[in-house]
């Protein structure tokens, strides 16, 4: 299958020479040429929440620490899981549904993170411990996001492209990409992180806000 690929625009600025002449000749005036006012950068797009009802509480990057692990979420993007953005990840990564908690998945969710640990002691995940570190609702009832095994990843800590099994030593960090499959309804946003004690935090449609 063919990736689709977005082609970026490049500017050059094309400088023509000037020589001062040594005639004795009156000096010639020089147009002036107005410089041409400079573009503005495009806004780089940090999720799509709003695409699926989800009213943001707060702006991105939002950060949750516990226990020492802070976990930080710097960009979200829900696709369709068929969608051709999805299928590239996909087929690239091989992603599959390790933990065999979501059949038929209608979305699936890419996330760039960056984890530090602050801690006075190594944070990991790979055997034998396996637990989840943080996790991702998106609802109350099956609403809960489950991350997806990319195959060709299982042997390589620390990817910084698609994340499975993490070592951080203390006071490092890690920035890296995680994906996730989901099938559930989108009532909110909330990260939840369990590390030495349990920290939630809404990113959008905060219930208590609404109240």
């Amino acid at each position: 299958m063919k990736n689709v690929l977005t082609a970026a625009l490049a500017a050059a600025l094309i400088a023509a020479p000037f020589t001062a002449s040594q005639a004795t000749a009156a000096p010639v005036k020089l147009a002036a040429t107005a410089a041409s006012p400079a573009k503005a950068a495009a806004p780089v797009m940090l999720d799509n929440l709003s695409k699926y009802g989800l009213k943001k509480d707060v702006e991105l990057p939002v950060t949750v620490t516990a226990g020492g692990l802070s976990y930080t979420l710097e960009k979200i993007m829900i696709y369709d899981y068929n969608s051709p953005a999805a299928v590239a990840l996909r087929e690239k990564y091989k992603f599959v549904d390790g933990n065999g908690m979501v059949t038929n998945p209608k979305y699936f969710i890419w996330t760039k993170i960056t984890i530090t640990n602050k801690s006075q002691k190594i944070v990991k995940r790979g055997v034998p411990d396996l637990l989840y570190k943080w996790r991702l609702f998106f609802a109350d009832t099956k609403g809960e996001a489950y991350d997806a095994t990319p195959q060709t990843m299982l042997k390589v800590k620390n990817s910084k492209e698609a994340l499975r099994n993490f070592t951080l030593n203390p006071g490092e960090s890690l920035t890296t990409y995680q994906a996730y499959l989901y099938k559930g309804k989108f009532e909110y946003f909330r990260i939840s992180l369990n590390y030495g004690n349990y920290v939630s935090k809404y990113v959008a449609n905060d219930p208590e806000l609404a109240e």
